[in-house]
């Protein structure tokens, strides 16, 4: 039985450092404009949306809700986050297809996620992807905001609603989620 314990144990080391091994040899890809294997899929968003689960604090938004604030993190979101992320007018971002792994666009398909999850992302990024820190560029209060009016997306107040319609010449019409992302969403 021991025998058995112990060539388990050295089979798993030599796959790992075999594993190793081929990485730093560089037979693994890097590029960004390839789409990945669905096995580095599910494992790099599994192991995301775990990391965020033991790391994020839960808790609620100190600012509130309002039209306001809604409206000042939809304009935090032009500034900010369009351009990787996609604009307001649900156009495709301009460097949808340049970044690896591609930002989701949050306008087209919004994040289904809990308000304390997105304001983590937003808060610290995604270490290996093109998603920074937003915590050294932007007041929490503002992360906040954004955080309000991307978690609000599809069921904004009529004041906001409007807003967006005028500022767009179109309004917060969200196309259903892609069926791509049926596991987990990307961030």
């Amino acid at each position: 039985m021991g025998k058995l314990i112990l060539g388990i144990f050295l089979t798993v080391v030599v796959l790992l450092l075999a594993a190793v091994g081929l990485a730093l040899l560089g037979f693994l890809p890097t590029r960004a404009n390839l789409p990945p294997p669905q096995w580095e899929r599910h494992i790099t968003m599994s192991a995301l949306d775990n990391s965020i689960d033991r790391h994020a604090p839960r808790g609620s938004s100190p600012v509130p809700a309002s039209d306001e604030n809604l409206i000042a993190g939809m304009k935090i979101y032009t500034m900010n986050c369009a351009l990787c992320h996609g604009d307001l007018d649900r156009k495709p971002s301009a460097l949808e297809h340049s970044l690896y792994p591609p930002p989701p666009n949050l306008i087209s398909d919004p994040d289904t996620d809990p308000e304390w999850h997105i304001f983590y992302i937003v808060k610290n990024g995604i270490r290996y992807t093109g998603m920074p820190a937003w915590d050294k560029a932007l007041p929490e209060s503002d992360i906040w905001k954004v955080t309000a009016f991307l978690s609000r997306i599809e069921k904004l107040p009529p004041a906001v609603q409007e807003y967006w319609k005028n500022a767009t010449s179109g309004g917060p019409v969200v196309s259903a989620p892609s069926p791509l992302n049926d596991e987990h969403k990307e961030h």
